[in-house]
């Protein structure tokens, strides 16, 4: 591939439709990504008004008849929550957890039935984001009556934050993303206008929470600003957007289905809600979003956010791991170290437990094959620690296959029984065993990093589990110990990452991101376009992803195109006579800028599949003035150049510029890349250029 890096101050070369051009406009926009003031602000009166009225500091805190509009809802015995919560007595309490963050509690109680309603939130210092769960009790000694629709999240917005009677003009936007279901489509930014007087429905798809969309929304107000809204829930979801003809939105959102009782001292949880308050310009308000998830939610290694991974697996040349063994395992890890690419884990997926004839779907045996690897997967553990590497080792405890151990020894585990099915987290017998039995592999067999798949639609399994008066708690009950269980893991394992798979990228709510970082972030795998498409949506909420790269050592822009913070290689290493000096080049010069994907994500075009255009992103560190640029011109576009405006850079300011596919720098001002643009010139098609920036010293 012949790349070139041109800098032309000439007229545009960027040949761009109308949308394009909005967009650009759209782009120049985005500033800074501090919160600002004005949004702290709104934040703090938020939270004020739903939970300080009348409060006191922990262990202070009187108690009186609910008055404040609550903003959230339920039915309780049939009535509504808006009636039955003026009959509750409600105690509010705050505490500081650090510097950062103030934790609320509303308690609510219902004198004549024993019920307690706790709703925790928790308000950050630092970020104008508010967040809550709800958690019903039955403190009483006898069954509840029917507690039904619970929406942690019901709330009215205005047209705009200021105060007045004016009513601005236009429509809410609401701004949301594709899940993965597993094609190119994965991650696709979508748009939706919420007219007066229409509705909007998004749910999830079969229990898995990102199966068919994200849980992830951005909210514009027509009369400027907005507001990030997210439901933090690995099972059922759903969100509803109704827009009234007097312009006002009314947003509820919560588990999908929830008619039930509560038994003598039961308790329960609903989805995690998120709320974000944001002015000005929506890249930026995603920017804070990234900031946010980054500072209090990304899983830590000794305090701090993991850190550039390289991983390399074998898995597609032996069945995933059906027919690997130990020999094969460390073949391929030293041909990686011979080849000059070091690795930090070996990526040991399915199939490594006894599994004939079916192969690696047979799960529910969860033993190392000692045919296979008569020494466990620690022979291959101990062999590659001397290079600094560790292991991760693939598990999909809850889809349990016919004929498997535990199949065949408690059925009643399973939601489905001898059968197969799905492993039940709400029987606290399997989980209690689960637990043990996983810790117990993780410490015998060294394992570096767990991860854990989820190939199965739980929904009509655990909705089949219901009584009429429980309908929805065998997916709460399973929910909350699906995240007990890895908070277990992370107690018992400080220092190891999970990794969260479910079909690819199928189950990456925040409950569930506060836990794991997703690897895979789509089974999708197809190189090029896709995972370009796939980079450009997903990158907007969650900072930390992987993806696997296939076997496409020899063609850098294919290579270009999968880049993300964690880079896992899948190279058949079997085919010494390759030349891999590529592939080498492409692992240094990822370990050079990849902190960067960690920054501010601006996308420079329009969102697109199309073969004959040019698609480009830009990561900002604007604290240490550095960031990086890529961009691809696909297999059909006529444009040999390009011209994208950059973002978030100081125009005062002169840029340092370095072409990672020519020898040199050449050297720009901010402002010139902000107002005419970082010209770029590819020859070839398909071609992708990566461009380093860093701001000079003295400015």
């Amino acid at each position: 591939m012949r790349n070139a890096f041109l800098f032309i101050r000439a007229n545009v070369l960027f040949t761009l439709t109308g949308a394009a051009v909005l967009w650009v406009m759209v782009v120049r926009l985005a500033s800074a990504t501090s919160p600002a003031a004005d949004e702290m602000a709104e934040a703090h009166s938020w939270a004020a008004a739903k939970f300080e009225k009348g409060t006191s500091d922990l262990g202070q805190a009187g108690r009186s008849t609910s008055s404040a509009e609550p903003f959230f809802s339920f039915t309780y015995n049939g009535r509504p929550s808006a009636e039955v919560l003026t009959t509750w007595t409600v105690q509010r309490t705050r505490r500081l957890l650090d510097e950062k963050r103030t934790q609320h509690t509303l308690t609510y109680r219902d004198p004549g039935t024993g019920v307690v309603l706790r709703c925790v939130g928790i308000q950050y210092g630092d970020f104008p984001t508010v967040e809550w769960t709800l958690y019903f009790r039955n403190a009483g000694d006898k069954e509840t009556p029917i507690l039904a629709d619970i929406c942690p999240l019901d709330i009215q917005v205005e047209a705009t934050a200021a105060e007045g009677p004016a009513k601005p003009a236009g429509e809410f936007r609401l701004h949301h993303h594709i899940g993965s279901p597993c094609s190119v489509e994965d991650y696709r930014p979508l748009e939706a206008v919420l007219a007066r007087g229409t509705a909007k429905r998004i749910t999830a798809a079969g229990g898995r929470p990102t199966n068919s969309h994200l849980s992830y929304f951005n909210l514009q107000r027509p009369g400027g600003g907005g507001l990030i809204i997210v439901v933090g829930w690995p099972g059922q979801w759903a969100a509803d957007f109704h827009c009234d003809e007097a312009g006002r939105l009314r947003i509820r959102a919560g588990q999908e289905a929830t008619r039930f009782k509560l038994l003598p001292g039961e308790e329960i949880r609903t989805p995690l809600m998120v709320l974000q308050f944001w002015k000005g310009d929506r890249l930026r308000a995603q920017n804070i979003w990234r900031r946010w998830m980054l500072a209090h939610n990304v899983p830590r290694l000794g305090g701090k956010l993991p850190p550039l991974l390289l991983s390399a697996s074998s898995s597609y040349y032996f069945d995933t791991m059906y027919r690997a063994d130990s020999t094969s395992q460390k073949f391929f890890f030293d041909r990686y170290w011979e080849e000059g690419m070091k690795l930090d884990y070996w990526w040991m997926d399915a199939g490594w437990y006894p599994c004939d004839p079916i192969g690696w779907p047979k799960t529910g045996s969860w033993e190392v094959d000692a045919r296979r690897f008569p020494n466990g997967l620690r022979e291959i553990s101990d062999y590659i620690q001397p290079q600094g590497a560790k292991t991760i080792v693939w598990f999909e405890p809850e889809r349990v296959h016919a004929g498997t151990w535990l199949a065949e020894h408690h059925p009643e585990w399973i939601l489905g029984s001898a059968k197969g099915g799905l492993l039940n987290l709400g029987h606290p017998e399997a989980w209690a065993w689960l637990v043990n039995h996983v810790d117990k592999l993780l410490v015998e067999q060294r394992i570096g990093l767990y991860r854990q798949d989820f190939n199965i639609d739980p929904l009509t399994r655990w909705r089949a589990a219901d009584a009429p008066d429980r309908q929805g708690m065998t997916e709460i009950k399973h929910v909350m110990g699906y995240l007990a269980y890895w908070d277990e893991l992370r107690r018992r394992h400080p220092e190891m990452l999970i990794d969260s798979c479910a079909s690819g990228g199928r189950r990456n709510d925040l409950e569930t991101l506060r836990r794991a970082v997703p690897l895979l972030r789509s089974d999708h795998l197809q190189p090029g376009i896709s995972q370009q498409c796939h980079t450009y949506g997903i990158a907007s909420w969650m900072p930390y992803f992987g993806q696997p790269m296939q076997d496409v050592w020899d063609n850098l822009y294919l290579m270009r195109s999968g880049l993300c913070p964690e880079l896992t290689l899948r190279f058949d290493m079997r085919k010494k006579q390759r030349d891999y000096a590529l592939a080498r080049r492409l692992v240094n010069d990822w370990r050079q800028f990849g902190r960067y994907f960690l920054g501010d994500y601006y996308p420079l075009t329009p969102y697109s599949q199309d073969r004959k255009v040019w698609m480009a992103w830009q990561f900002d560190c604007p604290e240490t003035g550095e960031g990086l640029v890529q961009a691809f011109r696909r297999e059909e576009s006529p444009e040999a150049s390009a011209r994208p405006r950059l973002v978030g850079l100081d125009p005062n300011a002169n840029y340092t510029l370095t072409n990672l596919d020519i020898a040199g720098a050449t050297e720009m001002t901010g402002r010139e890349l902000l107002e005419t643009g970082l010209p770029l010139s590819l020859p070839d098609r398909p071609g992708a250029v990566i461009i380093i920036y860093a701001k000079k010293e003295g400015h």
